[in-house]
């Protein structure tokens, strides 16, 4: 445990005028939420604002299924993060690379030896932090395997033995396998499931007690039901996103259970330099390393885990933030987000995939332009 650095900034509740915010201009976030979610577009959402450490909005709409007796939807109710999932995870890893366990220029192949195959022997594993390395997002057998209830492990040993797409470094290709191998990494190399080092490591000193990976006791009823084209399909009830299997994984891809209140904890860490409170996550060199562009050599903007504002796969962080402006985004409808310029995060999980796109940004650009006072 490190000490408070100075300037550390823990979240708590704030006024908008203290923070140079508009509450007129954050009252339009809560009008098109509440609009969302009567119109049933949306089942479910919460969103949380904030600026310089000051908590401005953080309320839920909705409730947590589409029954009308389903409880209301809390500012902290839990959710299926999806692909937040993946920079979280990473996280899980960069600790092993402070404490000089892992090298980022050191071959996969140091540490998981059974990769193999052509040009395998070529990717570093930082090229599986920036969606470099040539993995593919998905296995060819990714269907077959969920449909079968493999484990985890199963997933790990198909994506040991996939060929790559191109050449490691060359080109840019979204990909969840790659954040599987850097799990396996993880694992290996701390002698833990990747959960329970999150939670030792991380959850639970940052104080973020809502968060897990995978289930670990919470009770799917009790969280956000993620909307879906076919949730009565007997495919879905098995290995959708709302079946006891998915979420229970612990898939380092988009397993996270979180809470908007958890994730701003998170993002204020790495706007401090790494410390919340009394502890202290990360050197300020490495959430500065985590959070600024490593693929500038193809013209792909992304970080190690982090997208960027300019990153080319997402567009969800709004339009008016500044280039420094790191986060990432879930294809069950959730964003989360840090701009280190205007020292502003911005939260929002919702239950649907199918709005998140215009949902997402349009929120995000709501929030930057509550900013009247930079």
């Amino acid at each position: 445990m490190g000490p408070q650095t100075r300037g550390t900034q823990v979240l708590e509740p704030g006024e908008p005028a203290d923070v140079g915010m508009s509450a007129e201009r954050l009252a339009r976030i809560t009008d098109h939420l509440e609009a969302e979610t009567q119109d049933g577009d949306v089942t479910s959402a919460s969103v949380l604002v904030a600026r310089h450490g000051k908590v401005i909005l953080h309320r839920g709409f909705g409730r947590l299924n589409p029954h009308p007796d389903s409880p209301a939807t809390q500012p902290n109710t839990v959710y299926l993060l999806a692909s937040i999932s993946k920079p979280v995870s990473v996280c899980g890893l960069m600790l092993l690379v402070e404490n000089g366990k892992v090298d980022l220029s050191d071959a996969v192949q140091r540490y998981l030896p059974e990769f193999q195959g052509d040009h395998k022997d070529q990717v570093k594993v930082w090229h599986l932090l920036s969606h470099t390395s040539g993995m593919p997002d998905m296995l060819p057998e990714n269907v077959e395997l969920r449909r079968a209830h493999a484990q985890l492990s199963e997933f790990v040993s198909g994506a040991l033995r996939t060929p790559l797409l191109y050449g490691p470094g060359t080109q840019f290709a979204y990909q969840s396998m790659g954040t599987l191998l850097a799990a396996e990494i993880t694992e290996r190399v701390s002698g833990n499931r990747l959960r329970d080092f999150l939670r030792r490591e991380m959850f639970e000193p940052l104080n973020m007690k809502h968060s897990v990976l995978g289930l670990d006791g919470l009770s799917i009823e009790d969280t956000a039901i993620v909307q879906e084209d076919h949730g009565d399909s007997e495919d879905s009830r098995r290995w959708g996103p709302n079946s006891p299997y998915w979420r229970d994984m612990g898939h380092p891809w988009g397993g996270l259970h979180s809470t908007p209140g958890d994730l701003a904890i998170l993002l204020q860490t790495f706007l401090n330099g790494g410390d919340y409170s009394q502890f202290r996550l990360f050197s300020p060199v490495t959430t500065a390393a985590m959070t600024r562009d490593h693929n500038g050599a193809i013209g792909a903007p992304w970080g190690l885990g982090w997208a960027l504002r300019d990153s080319l796969v997402w567009n969800y962080f709004g339009n008016l933030g500044s280039a420094g402006t790191f986060g990432h985004v879930g294809a069950t409808g959730t964003v989360a987000w840090a701009d280190p310029v205007h020292q502003l995060i911005v939260v929002l999980l919702t239950t649907s995939s199918h709005r998140r796109k215009v949902l997402l940004n349009s929120i995000s650009n709501m929030a930057q332009s509550a900013v009247v006072d930079v």
